[in-house]
Order: structure tokens, then sequence, then C-alpha cells
């Protein structure tokens, strides 16, 4: 669910108001009721009655059994497959339809990002009593924070964005949609909330994908400098409890990372990326996309994660893979390096 704290909603409309407006749409469903209200837009697991949803794939459409969402988008092919309790859009375009959508349901000019620090709809930011803020540092309007945080010169801190007690945000940083705990560090040079990478049409148009989710970063966390934590599309990227990431760490959106983690400079996980407690990563791992790393693994330096890892897994090289496996491979072709054969 968009948090309508950083992305102001231009609805409700219905759903003759969408006809209407985007004429590559059509509704499956016979009879449905065109007066009837789409409330907003989420994704799939948090959506609630009245929300639109995009189901534009095999595993979206499989997972809306279990949604509460009022509308799905989705593409022909996968229309007959919509739970018949929800009215389903069809478009041949579906991805770019909801795109398009966002933009017009979340205007960019309601969107309260750092480049507008005073809405006129927000009352000056709110600084507890205690909090040291440096007189170069630009608070946004509606921003809460605590007491004990120190924020550093040059810090932007984006409209509505609350930060904890006991913070550090160090020189430079930049900080938007997103929510912070207590004794969170932010080092130098940290952009913290901008928007994830996602895009349609790649390679051609290049067509961005609103990003229109948050950050929540929970207490004790420590960002070190020069990393970058991307908002979600949809939905939050978090990083749980007393997780550390070292310098230039880019965590990308809807990545939720657990608590008691320890990443490693140069880590760079992609969009949608799992990783459960107490995981490991050593320096310039990466990650494909929508893969998961289970509870207390550890994971080699310079490691490639191309799929799912169940907890306690330990795993290198790229494509990464189990460290017995890998060291068996290696030394078997130093043998075969060496004339010597299978042993």
């Amino acid at each position: 669910m968009v948090d309508q704290r950083f992305f102001s909603f231009a609805g409700p409309v219905t759903l003759g108001e969408v006809l209407d407006t985007f004429p590559r749409i059509s509704v499956h469903n016979k009879g449905a009721d065109l007066d009837r209200r789409i409330e907003g837009i989420a994704e799939i697991g948090s959506a609630r009655e009245g929300d639109l949803v995009l189901a534009a794939g095999a595993m979206y459409v499989r997972s809306l059994e279990g949604s509460a969402a009022t509308f799905v988008l989705t593409e022909p092919n996968f229309a007959d497959r919509v739970p018949t309790s929800q009215i389903c859009l069809v478009s041949d375009r579906a991805h770019h339809c909801f795109a398009d959508m966002l933009d017009w349901l979340y205007p960019k000019a309601g969107r309260r990002l750092s480049g507008n620090l005073a809405p006129d709809d927000l009352p000056p930011a709110i600084v507890e009593h205690g909090a040291t803020i440096a007189p170069s540092a630009q608070l946004g309007h509606g921003a809460e924070i605590g007491a004990g945080t120190n924020i550093g010169p040059n810090v932007v801190i984006g409209p509505n964005v609350r930060i904890g007690r006991n913070c550090e945000i160090g020189a430079n940083s930049v900080l938007e949609c997103a929510l912070i705990g207590d004794r969170v560090v932010i080092h130098p040079n940290v952009s913290v909330g901008t928007r994830g990478f996602g895009w349609l049409d790649h390679g051609n148009a290049n067509v961005a994908i609103p990003q229109l989710g948050r950050v929540i970063l929970q207490s004790g966390v420590e960002i070190g400098p020069n990393s970058t934590i991307d908002r979600g599309a949809l939905g939050d990227t978090s990083v749980g409890e007393n997780t550390k990431l070292g310098n230039l760490v880019v965590i990308g959106h809807n990545c939720r990372i657990g608590r008691n983690c320890l990443f490693a400079p140069t880590v760079g996980l992609a969009g949608s990326t799992d990783v459960g407690d107490g995981v490991l990563m050593g320096a310039g791992v990466g990650s494909v996309g929508h893969v998961s790393v289970g509870d207390g693994s550890v994971v080699f330096a310079r490691a490639a994660i191309t799929k799912d890892w169940p907890a306690n897994s330990k795993i290198i090289g790229a494509p990464a893979q189990n460290t017995k496996d890998f060291w068996r491979e290696l030394a078997a072709i130093r043998r075969l390096s060496r004339g010597k054969g299978h042993e």
C-alpha cells in the first residue's frame, strides 16, 4: 500500500473513469459495476478491499487467492485465472498501463520528496529537545527528529521523514520516504529512499516505473559511507534491527534484510532480494532480483547469488554454489590441468 504521507492520492476513482482514461484497458467480468471505486493501488500481499493490484505473470496470478484486492490488472492470457470474486481488468500492455495509472492516481506534483521540502499542506519539522541540527542541514516540512539525534552538515531530510532518538546522520546524506528507528548510524554521503531502479522496455524506450514505496531502517542499523538504499516500488525496502552495512553498499527496491546481518563493503543486492537474520556477506557479493538467502547463511566475497538458498548455507563463486562443491570442482580442474586426470 502506498504511504500517503509521501505520495498524495488523487482518487478515489470509479471503474468507469479508469476505462474512459485508459482505452487499452477493458473489463473481463460481465456486468461489472462501473461505479465501483478504486481506493488505492497496492502489492498483492498487502492489498485491502477497494485496492487495485497488478498480476501480469503466472506467479502473481497464483497469489491472488489470498489477496483482499478488489481489482486486478492483468494480461489477456491470465484473465480466466483471476478469481471471479475480483474485478479483472485486462490490457495487452498491462505493465505500461499500471505505470500510467500510478502516475495518474499519485501525481508527481503531490510527491513529498527531497526536491520539495516545504509542501503547503505540511507544518514545519518537529525537533525534540536535545537533538542537534547543523546550520546547513535542511529539514522538510512534516519531518520528525528524535531527542539525542545529531544531523550533520548539508544533510537533507525529506518531508514527513521520521528519525528516532540518538541517531547519527552524517554530512551530505539525503533521506526521503523513510521511517528510521532509534540509535541508527548513517555515515556521510548516504542516500536513503531514492527512486528504485525500475524500468519498462529495457534497452529501448527505458520507461520509468513510478517508485512509490518507503525505506524502513529498524533500530541499531548502521549504513556505511556512500551507500544507497532505494525505496520500494509499492511496498517497503527494509533493514532489520542491528544490521550493519559497509561502505558503498547498494540495496535495491523492495529488498528485505533481516536482523543482525553484516554486509562488507560493495555488496550490491538487486530488487526484491530477501535476506534472513544473521546473514554474513563478504565484499563484492551481488544478487539477481527476486531471490532469497536463509537465516544464518555465509556468502563469501564476490559471490553472485542467482537462486534461492536455504538457512545456514555457505556459498561461494559466480554463480554461487555450495562451498564444498566449489572446492571439489576447483580441485578436479587443477588435477586435470596437471595431466593427472581423475583420482
